[in-house]
């Protein structure tokens, strides 16, 4: 009988680990063996064992075909993950007012105002992307509005900047941080914050002391889902920064675009992947070790 549930339990999962097998495993598994092959100048790979794109990430060729330390994609790394923290944080900070305004109204209006959060899912991020163009621009809005106010006499450089980029990131992934703060929220026993008002506290201690510890799930969660998006992301740091202000996405999309140095994008790609599998794994250590430090 033992024998008879567990096939049966493998049948059930069966679906769902090919739908894993293939379009996970087998990628990666590409991804790997194109790192280790020769680029093709023409785009693609040689057949021929390398290990050329693992040292391209630290190392560049001189003339004499000698290696020599560059920090070029170094700094590209700590562009990316330095945009990706400020991202996440500016997010929350946006997110967390709004996400427990929604938590606080009715049934019927707690539903439009998550339908309007969603509302930016419903277009193109690349069209997006494109309107803070005609925002940022120097012939853009906010130039045009601040010259007829004449606050300004020339436009102000906006775009093809690190805050450029940073805007499109945070206006990009909100949306992420919201849903899953109001879904930790929601569901906040209301009788907690009445108990901390009758011990006279004032409104930001009781959000301080009961309401934003309760909601920390959701806050880990939408850490989680906007900093590794926004780690990897190519079209805003593309559009936005002019290729001035490179990421790791906008480096890897090259290598496989313009660059035709497909080894070197994958390498790039599974240096990328390492790294946020490592901050996934240390993430979901640390609290079983703070329960067992409690124990």
């Amino acid at each position: 009988m033992m024998r008879s549930a567990n096939v049966k339990r493998w049948l059930g999962l069966s679906p769902a680990l090919a739908v894993i097998g293939l379009f996970m495993i087998v990628p990666i598994i590409i991804v790997i063996v194109y790192s280790f092959l020769a680029k093709d100048p023409y785009g693609g790979v040689e057949p021929q064992f390398s290990t050329e794109a693992y040292k391209q990430l630290l190392f560049e060729r001189d003339f004499d075909d000698t290696l020599l330390f560059s920090t070029v994609n170094l700094k590209i790394f700590w562009r990316s993950v330095w945009l990706a923290l400020v991202t996440t944080l500016f997010s929350l900070v946006a997110a967390l007012p709004v996400a427990y305004y929604i938590a606080r109204q009715p049934e019927g209006r707690k539903n439009t105002l998550v339908l309007l959060v969603t509302i930016p899912f419903w277009t193109n991020l690349l069209i997006r992307t494109y309107c803070w163009i005609l925002i940022l621009r120097d012939t853009g809005l906010i130039n045009g509005l601040l010259q007829r106010l004449n606050l300004i006499d020339s436009p102000i450089t906006l775009l093809y900047t690190n805050g450029a980029v940073l805007l499109g990131l945070v206006y990009s992934y909100l949306p992420f941080m919201v849903l899953p703060l109001y879904a930790s929220m929601e569901k906040l026993d209301m009788k907690l914050l009445e108990a901390a008002h009758d011990l006279y506290a004032n409104r930001w201690r009781v959000f301080r002391r009961v309401s934003l510890p309760l909601a920390l799930p959701g806050i880990v969660a939408g850490c989680v889902l906007v900093f590794i998006p926004a780690l990897g992301a190519f079209i805003t740091p593309q559009l936005l920064g002019g290729g001035k202000n490179l990421m790791l996405g906008s480096l890897i999309q090259m290598q496989f675009g313009a660059s035709r140095n497909w080894p070197f994008g994958a390498a790039m790609s599974l240096f990328l992947l390492a790294f946020v599998l490592i901050a996934l794994v240390l993430y979901a250590r640390s609290p079983a070790q703070r329960d067992g430090n409690l124990i």
